[in-house]
């Protein structure tokens, strides 16, 4: 079978990756080509444009590249075109692959299957009636997708969550703390890790917060997971503004997060693998105008949490200190009762268990894979 995937950020390329892998595995004369990136590549196919050429995020850097975004999708819908796959699978990245999935469902009659489905259960709902018309199957990765879709008279497939195959596979798993420690010249002291974010935005808003509360506890260390394409320098800046003593450590997130003792983390999918690890933690976001971003979340959004650990549970096993309650005291008061209260941290780690039974097990590549290629043999 001939496919055609669509990942246009970091994340897709790690997913969609793995999901080429299985279905490799399943069908061994698959034939790739690919928007996506690094990752994607080493499955085998051909690499059309790297996701970083398309990875505008937020209003105004898309307003400002809107001839470029324009551009890509145009050439994108040339090249499907001209390859003529069996199947166009979609990862993420709603706004540029629904319109991609309108053509290609419109135009060419090829079949349309979406990995990870876009985040319409939060907002954007309008979306459903896109993905009525252009896709024809939608594979989730989180629980809750289901009942979602299912309010919209709309059957997908829960294939389980990737993050749960990346953390059971990720090769330090049977890592020491002595021989994480000595790998990376670190002191003998408990690790706090602090995930500031993916973007030099996000680091500059949260980390100089982030450093001053966990700087107050001088019996940690604090190690900071730095992320893909930021350089020391971005994180440099802040530490020493803060006068701690930090150390960052780069393509480690999981052997640092397999050592720690508690996390802050920023919104996202780092805090459900900071759960996937047991480590208690404080997710903490900055926004600007906090006040009436609090508003909008309240009255716009169609969700009570921003961290998926709390969206899966449907209750606040973890602390969201983002909006009105994202401060230095509110921070530190949180990390000083996972240090400290016994309790406190036990009923977070039971909460995790209960997210981890209802996530479900390793597999979810494996699962989408042998399902896309099902569809294609009826």
């Amino acid at each position: 079978m001939k496919y055609y995937l669509i990942a246009g950020e970091a994340s897709g390329d790690l997913h969609a990756s793995n999901l080429m892998k299985a279905l490799i595995d399943t069908d061994p004369k698959a034939e790739f080509r690919f928007f996506g990136g690094d990752l994607m590549l080493k499955q085998g196919g051909t690499l059309v444009k790297h996701y970083k050429e398309m990875a505008f995020m937020g209003v105004i850097p898309v307003v400002l590249n809107l001839r470029t975004i324009l551009k890509n999708m145009s050439f994108c819908k040339k090249d499907i075109r001209m390859f003529n796959p069996d199947v166009v699978i979609l990862v993420d990245y709603p706004g540029f692959n629904l319109k991609i999935a309108e053509y290609v469902k419109t135009k060419l009659a090829i079949p349309v299957n979406y990995y990870i489905s876009p985040k319409i259960w939060a907002w954007k709902g309008h979306r459903i009636k896109e993905i009525r018309k252009y896709i024809d199957k939608m594979y989730c990765i989180l629980p809750f997708e289901v009942d979602f879709y299912k309010q919209q008279n709309y059957p997908v497939s829960y294939v389980g969550n990737p993050s749960v195959d990346a953390v059971s596979s990720h090769p330090h798993r049977e890592e020491t703390y002595a021989e994480f420690v000595a790998a990376n010249q670190l002191t003998d002291k408990p690790i706090i890790a602090i995930l500031a974010g993916s973007r030099k935005q996000e680091i500059k808003k949260n980390l100089p917060t982030m450093l001053r509360a966990a700087g107050q506890f001088k019996a940690y260390q604090l190690i900071i997971a730095g992320a893909p394409g930021i350089e020391p320098s971005e994180y440099n800046q802040y530490i020493n503004e803060s006068g701690c003593d930090v150390k960052i450590i780069f393509n480690q997130t999981y052997r640092l997060l397999q050592q720690s003792t508690a996390a802050l983390v920023t919104s996202g999918t780092a805090t459900l693998e900071t759960a996937l690890f047991r480590v208690p933690q404080v997710v903490c976001y900055h926004t600007a105008f906090s006040t009436l971003v609090g508003g909008i979340f309240k009255y716009f959004f169609h969700i009570k949490y921003i961290s998926l650990v709390n969206l899966i549970a449907q209750k606040e096993i973890v602390q969201e200190l983002f909006a009105q309650r994202f401060s230095e005291q509110n921070i530190t008061h949180e990390l000083d009762l996972l240090l400290n209260n016994k309790q406190y941290r036990a009923e977070m780690l039971a909460g995790y268990d209960a997210v981890i039974h209802q996530i479900g097990k390793p597999g979810a590549s494996v699962r989408a894979a042998e399902l896309i290629y099902a569809s294609l043999n009826i």
